[in-house]
Formats: C-alpha cells, sequence, structure tokens
C-alpha cells in the first residue's frame, strides 16, 4: 500500500478552479486504479505553516547546539513543531500531488512557504564534498498547474516559474521522477477553455492508470 499526499493550493473549488478540477479527476480516476492506497488531502490555505522568519532561524540555531528545546519561546516551540509535523507528514507519502494556479508567472505565496517547510537540510537533503544530494527516493510527483497564457513553450516559456522550479526543488531533494499537466491558454483562447479543461481531464484520468 502506498500513501498520496495530495496538495493544494488555490483558495477556490473545482467548479471554478481549472487545476483543482483536473486535480479531481486525477484523484477520482487514482482510487479507482489503486484501491489499496491511501489518499492524503493537504489543502494548504486551511493549514497554518510558519514562515522561515528570525525566531524560526534562532531556535533552529539553538537546537544545532544541543539547547533544549524546552528553553525556547513558546512561539518558537509551535512553530518548530508544526514545521516538523509538515516535513513528517511530506517525507512519510510515496507519491505527491501539487495543484495550483500560476500567479505573477508562478504559485501562490502557500505553496513557496510549504516548500520552505519540506526542504530541510539533514531531512530532505545534505550536502556533501561532491555538492549537495537528496535524501529521498522512490518516489514520485505530479504537478498540475493552471494558467491563463501559454508558458511550457513559446516566446513566454522563460517567464514561467512555478512548474520549472518545482521541478528543480523535487530534483534537489531526490524526487526525480516528476509528471505535469500544465491547463494553458485559458485566457488567451477563451472561446477554448473547454475543450483545454477536457483534454487535462483525460490526461489525468489517464495518468491515474499507472501513477
Amino acid at each position: 500500500m502506498a500513501t498520496l499526499l495530495y496538495i493544494t493550493a488555490h483558495p477556490g473549488d473545482a467548479t471554478s478552479s481549472y487545476s483543482l478540477a483536473v486535480g479531481e479527476q486525477f484523484v477520482q480516476a487514482y482510487k479507482q486504479a489503486h484501491p489499496q492506497d491511501e489518499i492524503k488531502h493537504l489543502n494548504l490555505y486551511d493549514v497554518e505553516i510558519p514562515n522561515i522568519d528570525a525566531e524560526v532561524l534562532d531556535a533552529w540555531g539553538k537546537l544545532g547546539q544541543g539547547i533544549a528545546a524546552d528553553t525556547l519561546s513558546a512561539s518558537q516551540q509551535s512553530k518548530i513543531m508544526k514545521l516538523g509535523q509538515v516535513l513528517s507528514q511530506f517525507i512519510g507519502a510515496d507519491k505527491y500531488v501539487f495543484v495550483n494556479p500560476m500567479w505573477n508567472f508562478s504559485y501562490p505565496p502557500v505553496m513557496k512557504t510549504y516548500i520552505d517547510a519540506i526542504c530541510m537540510r539533514g531531512q530532505t537533503f545534505k550536502y556533501t564534498e561532491n555538492g549537495p544530494i537528496g535524501l529521498l527516493h522512490n518516489k514520485k510527483a505530479l504537478h498540475i498547474q493552471a494558467s491563463g497564457g501559454i508558458y511550457a513553450e513559446g516566446p513566454m516559456q522563460h517567464m514561467e516559474n512555478g512548474n520549472r522550479h518545482l521541478k528543480n526543488v523535487l530534483g534537489f531533494i531526490g524526487v526525480h521522477d516528476v509528471e505535469s499537466i500544465l491547463i494553458e491558454g485559458i485566457s488567451y483562447t477563451p472561446a477554448r477553455a473547454p475543450e483545454i479543461k477536457q483534454q487535462a481531464m483525460e490526461a489525468a484520468r489517464q495518468l491515474a492508470q499507472t501513477f
């Protein structure tokens, strides 16, 4: 039995969001194809993930010096505990599905906060004399992203910092098996939006069979 972590970063729902609609199609098809697997949904707009701020950095520094955790401030202890829970859940999963819209050539801020929480030295990567090494093994990921424009190819390709950045991050921590479903051109060609959506949903259903 495998655990799939379904991570969504959209404040809306599937009736208004192309990315969430495609994501839900993937989950439904995945359940049918892999009934023995466990699916956990993490809605990043429903959880509080601490930012890496001065308190967190100070706490990490003290813990690294061997100072007892119970000597940290209550706020620091709370933040460190929450970050640890997020990290443990991520490491414990076998497969990941990230779902988000493209905002300003990247993803919503809650996704970046989550990425900061899962990139932890000594937990998901380490530095060696030959450079950094990812510590996660035998895991795979899918990124579902919707955008009004077209960024996977063409003159705007260099401005795409969502899918490209996520792939770089996942590769850095050892997740190299990454698929993408990019729902693009919705605003460029609104008359084709239903067709674009249906094509992406079909791609999601197909991919779910072997994911």
